[in-house]
């Protein structure tokens, strides 16, 4: 046989011990809502480990950033899927009539926290009422609206927060908003202390965070290709957040040069401590879990606050029928 015909007879062969999926996966796009973090690990973990390529699917995936809009990418057929922050963004969505649905929520838990110095009186989320409160301009008109409503904390208190945590560490007598998973960690090491962290789902704040977005469209003419993206995405999250995510991690750091392995570290310990993902319906019903319950609760409290208009369809905002199915459980370490 001359070497010509040997080369094509071994290509022939490989191709016939090649898995069917590896000759024809669908190629996805996914774009975050910002730059590469452990906060998007279990994405990562999916591309690192191949359990996109296991479901049949070539993913690519897009970061976000300050000044990037991948939301917008979604809408003009440029992505396919999209990391939306938190269930507000669906209730708004309805209410601009945006063709988008959320078919899954990675977070059970939104990371949404306040931080206060230790030592200054401030030991119950009621006692934030005393202190001046750093709060975005988004906060101010979402979650601080429903402390508002709910707690009767004051606009008074309130000062602009720019991002930069120099004068949380000043003022002792301030509380400062951040994600559990990052700003805690900033506050250590520069400011050498410990902040009290308060996360706001423990109190009330009962948001989804992190869901997977798509067109509406393509939930209707691709149900599976949304389905195996839900599930690999899922396996992802339990692999990343119980298994060997070093891969994901190199990647994140690829796509994010200002990463550290310590900051990585530290995210995904607080994600496991606070139940960021794996807590509430996720235990018995897997990562991505959302209900209809926990929706209606959610936009009632916005209806409340002033924040969303009570004429808006929220129902419209999600579909159950991708999550819920205990993909991935046998993944979570047992006790």
């Amino acid at each position: 046989m001359s070497p010509v015909s040997l080369r094509r007879a071994l290509i022939a062969l490989a191709l016939l011990a090649a898995p069917a999926h590896a000759q024809q996966l669908d190629k996805v796009s996914f774009g975050t809502n910002w730059v590469a973090e452990a906060e998007h690990g279990g994405f990562y973990q999916a591309v690192a480990d191949g359990t996109y390529a296991k479901y049949g699917l070539d993913v690519t995936i897009v970061p976000g950033g300050p000044q990037k809009n991948n939301r917008m990418l979604l809408l003009a057929r440029k992505l396919d899927f999209f990391m939306s922050a938190n269930s507000l963004q669906g209730f708004d969505a309805v209410a601009q009539d945006i063709p988008v649905i959320a078919v899954a929520a990675i977070f059970q838990k939104d990371p949404q926290v306040l931080l206060a110095h230790p030592g200054e009186g401030v030991e119950k989320f009621e006692d934030l009422k005393k202190v001046t409160l750093l709060v975005s301009a988004e906060g101010l008109q979402t979650y601080f609206q429903w402390m508002r409503a709910e707690y009767g904390f004051s606009q008074d208190k309130v000062k602009p927060y720019t991002f930069n945590a120099q004068p949380f560490l000043v003022d002792k007598q301030s509380a400062m908003q951040g994600y559990v998973t990052s700003e805690p960690y900033a506050v250590e090491k520069t400011g050498r202390f410990k902040p009290k962290i308060f996360l706001l789902a423990d109190y009330g704040f009962d948001s989804y965070s992190t869901l997977i977005e798509t067109r509406r469209e393509i939930v209707e003419k691709k149900p599976g290709l949304v389905q195996r993206f839900v599930d690999a995405s899922i396996v992802g999250w339990y692999n990343y957040l119980y298994g060997d995510n070093k891969a994901a991690n190199d990647l994140i750091k690829t796509q994010n040069p200002e990463m550290t392995d310590e900051l990585l570290a530290y995210s995904v310990d607080k994600m496991r401590e606070f139940g960021i993902v794996d807590s509430g319906d996720a235990l018995t019903m897997g990562i991505g879990a959302m209900n209809d319950a926990r929706m209606t609760s959610f936009f009632g409290k916005m209806v409340k606050a002033g924040v969303t208009k009570p004429t808006v369809d929220f129902r419209q905002a999600y579909a159950l029928q991708f999550v819920n199915k205990g993909v991935g459980l046998n993944l979570r370490p047992k006790p």
